[in-house]
């Protein structure tokens, strides 16, 4: 099921996006739970306590905090996760650019306009899934994994633990080895120890001794590995870039 956070400091605005969400929802038999922020600092704030979200709904004029910035703050935990601009003046559609919105709509939203925004953006977002994703075996049986929704992979004795965005783990029993050849090929993954593997699109910050990522999750560093994989991150970024 798909989070989507809506963020406007305007009430009414505010009530009519969770208005027409809610009808889409009903006439597309679309899965999705929602959040509403009446200003940038509380959905940042959300953030911060480790909470996700697949899609992004953002006013751009908030007094205090600007939705180009809310979404550079959102960008530093989540590169990939779409942003929809609303927005009642057209001027800083270029520089949403700089964030990698993928829409930018003028208001009012009017059903036809959120139904047709949310129907493009489904459809860019199935097809990133159908490109990014590794079939596994686990104790509950075949499931399938985006790439985009797995922080990292660690192995415990026999078991290899898929360790994914909402929290879940999907363990399995296989080789990590075969698992790390599978993964690394995406070229988003890192391994700063045997035991495990970490998806570079979550990184916060790396130390001489761990990895710390965004869902909060701390991930050792092999002794004397630190600077290849700080390395290693750097080149990632750039290439991102």
């Amino acid at each position: 099921m798909l989070q989507v956070a809506v963020c406007d400091d305007n009430i009414d605005e505010l009530s009519n996006m969770v208005q027409l969400i809610n009808l889409y929802r009903a006439s597309k038999n679309f899965s999705c739970e929602y959040a509403v922020f009446p200003n940038g600092f509380e959905l940042v704030s959300a953030l911060e306590k480790g909470k996700r979200f697949d899609i992004y709904c953002l006013d751009i004029i908030m007094p205090g905090f600007m939705g180009i910035d809310v979404a550079k703050e959102i960008r530093g935990f989540d590169k990939t996760a779409p942003i929809l601009f609303f927005t009642s003046s057209p001027e800083f559609a270029l520089e949403s650019y700089s964030v990698k919105a993928i829409n930018y709509v003028l208001k009012p939203i009017s059903k036809e306009k959120l139904f047709f925004t949310f129907d493009e953006m489904l459809e860019q977002i199935k097809t990133q899934k159908d490109e990014d994703a590794i079939i596994v075996k686990s104790n509950e049986g075949i499931q399938k994994i985006l790439i985009s929704n797995l922080t990292f992979a660690e192995v415990i004795g026999r078991n290899v633990l898929y360790h994914l965005r909402s929290g879940k783990v999907i363990e399995c029993t296989e080789s990590f080895s075969s698992v790390c050849d599978n993964l690394l090929k995406y070229g988003c993954f890192i391994k700063p120890h045997r035991s495990y593997l970490v998806n570079m699109q979550y990184v916060d910050t790396i130390k001489n001794h761990q990895v710390t990522l965004q869902t909060l999750s701390s991930i050792p560093v092999a002794q004397g590995k630190a600077r290849e994989i700080k390395q290693q991150y750097l080149h990632y970024q750039m290439e991102e870039e």
